[in-house]
């Protein structure tokens, strides 16, 4: 259990922290983080003794890690907008259709300007939809500094962006906790089969004999079943496997162990 909060903790730290950096640095230092970010949470995810693919579950935490600090980073640029913008009149005076990412419409972007025929500054204001036409007049907020887009109040509304944020990493964490549950019910399990199983040296010397006698598939690993070997570990079957030469695969085994001389994903040895 205190390994999952410490997981957690490290999580919420990281979009937090993240957060902070997404407003001063670029891609180039941000994508080298979160990758670093992955490899860590891989390692913690495997000690929490959960089934499923560390990997896939990594994946997951980040990428809601990363739209979580994606969204909060709208709101942020939503709330500096309210804090310093301008409200003004403003009319259309051009709009363009440019294709959405990750979406078949197309956003709208248009360009205002004052009532005294100046521009509004900053980038084109930008709406998902096609909701104005050149020549409507409507109220927008400007930014004075010319760095963000202009935005209708209803736009730069924080409260939606916030909630969004928060609930991408509400399930950052809330995967984390699944994850402690399963290896927590995968212990238990493994703990009542033990009691009445064969003694682990048993088990070991099975498991050696297997490696050294068991046929290799096409693809050069051998496979078998950990139903056979309720007191090991995979990690000490990683190691019963090292010292005879072999590495034991951590991804994409479907129920079985496998080893082979070389594997995609290592299974960390005890």
């Amino acid at each position: 259990m205190l390994l999952a909060v410490g997981i957690a903790c490290y999580v919420l730290a990281v979009i937090a922290g993240m957060y902070v950096l997404s407003g001063s640095v670029g891609l180039a230092i941000l994508i080298p983080l979160w990758v670093v970010h992955g490899v860590l949470l891989i390692v913690g995810i495997r000690k929490l003794g959960a089934r499923e693919s560390s990997l896939a579950a990594a994946l997951f935490i980040v990428a809601a890690s990363v739209m979580s600090v994606g969204v909060a980073d709208i709101a942020r640029d939503d709330l500096t907008l309210q804090q310093r913008g301008e409200r003004v009149v403003a009319t259309v005076v051009s709009e363009r259709l440019e294709e959405a990412e990750g979406r078949k419409s197309r956003d709208s972007f248009y360009t205002l300007e004052h009532e005294d025929g100046t521009r509004v500054p900053g980038p084109e204001m930008r709406t998902q939809s096609d909701d104005y036409d050149v020549g409507d007049v409507l109220t927008v907020i400007e930014d004075p500094e010319a760095d963000l887009r202009p935005q209708t109040p209803g736009q730069a509304d924080v409260t939606g962006d916030a909630l969004g944020a928060a609930g991408f990493a509400l399930a950052a964490l809330g995967s984390v906790g699944w994850l402690a549950w399963r290896g927590a019910v995968a212990a238990r399990k493994t703990d009542g089969i033990v009691v009445n199983g064969p003694a682990p040296q048993e088990q070991e010397e099975r498991l050696r004999e297997a490696l050294r006698t068991c046929p290799a598939d096409r693809r050069g690993y051998i496979k078998v079943s950990p139903a056979e070997f309720p007191g090991l570990s995979h990690g000490r079957a990683a190691r019963i496997a090292w010292e005879m030469g072999l590495k034991a695969e951590a991804f994409g085994n479907r129920g079985s162990w496998r080893f082979a001389e070389q594997v995609v994903e290592e299974v960390p040895h005890e």
